[in-house]
């Protein structure tokens, strides 16, 4: 039944993709229009969640205003913590995430359109995707980053040290952090082999936000420990939870 499952929702994944990528790929070809294409992808999270009858439950600790600008920092267990991040958080946002995704036929696409790629392999690449991140901050647009860097935690739920780009970017810009614990994805869709969705709620936690006006670069590190021990703190609470 599982594996059935699994395949299920692969189907509908792909197929409600295709529904709506002629949509989006019009709204990709003007700038001004480009918040219409970031607002598909809300849709086909809305609907993939509905559409697998995972039921999504969202403590919104804090509710971000549509037009502040933030840095959003969420743990990343699951490949699955995508399509949530763009589902819980209602700003217009560019996610930071790895230049693989370029190479997925139709999404990738979208992926490079929209978003702020990192490649890995190429030295300066961690620099520029910085920059633009930072350029995208002063534009008036969220980021969405995954501070760990990838999926790297071998003991879930126990995150790994998270990298400086994000805290660094937030300071330079003073523009507000806000965390966000994402509870279970790692239960729903393993980081494993073989892929298998199993049927969990959904849930998630949007915390108040952190403020970094008046922080300098000297504060990056303080303001990391921070994010993580927020974070790290629901994460622990939810395992204490599920051991008893």
């Amino acid at each position: 039944m599982r594996l059935l499952y699994t395949i299920w929702c692969a189907i509908f994944l792909i197929v409600l993709y295709l529904l709506l990528c002629p949509i989006q790929f019009v709204f990709l070809q003007r700038e001004a229009w480009k918040p219409l294409a970031h607002k598909i992808n809300y849709i086909w999270g809305t609907l993939f969640f509905i559409g697998i009858g995972i039921p999504v439950r969202v403590e919104y600790r804090f509710r971000p205003l549509p037009n502040q600008v933030y840095v959003f920092c969420a743990n990343h267990f699951s490949y699955l913590d995508i399509a949530v991040m763009g589902l819980i958080v209602k700003n217009y946002f560019a996610f930071v995430g790895k230049s693989d995704v370029k190479h997925i036929p139709l999404l990738g696409y979208m992926f490079a359109k929209l978003h702020v790629q990192v490649d890995r392999n190429q030295p300066n690449s961690r620099a520029y995707s910085l920059a633009k991140s930072i350029r995208t901050l002063a534009s008036g647009r969220s980021i969405m980053i995954f501070p760990e860097g990838g999926i790297r935690a071998t003991e879930m739920p126990r995150m790994v040290p998270f990298k400086d780009g994000a805290f660094t970017m937030a300071i330079q810009q003073q523009v507000p952090i806000v965390p966000v614990t994402i509870l279970n994805n790692y239960q729903i869709l393993p980081d494993k082999s073989p892929v298998r969705f199993h049927w969990h709620p959904l849930r998630a936690i949007v915390h108040p936000p952190i403020e970094t006006v008046g922080m300098t670069q000297d504060d990056v590190e303080r303001l990391k420990q921070q994010t993580y021990q927020l974070i790290d703190t629901e994460l622990m609470k939810e395992k204490k939870v599920l051991a008893v």
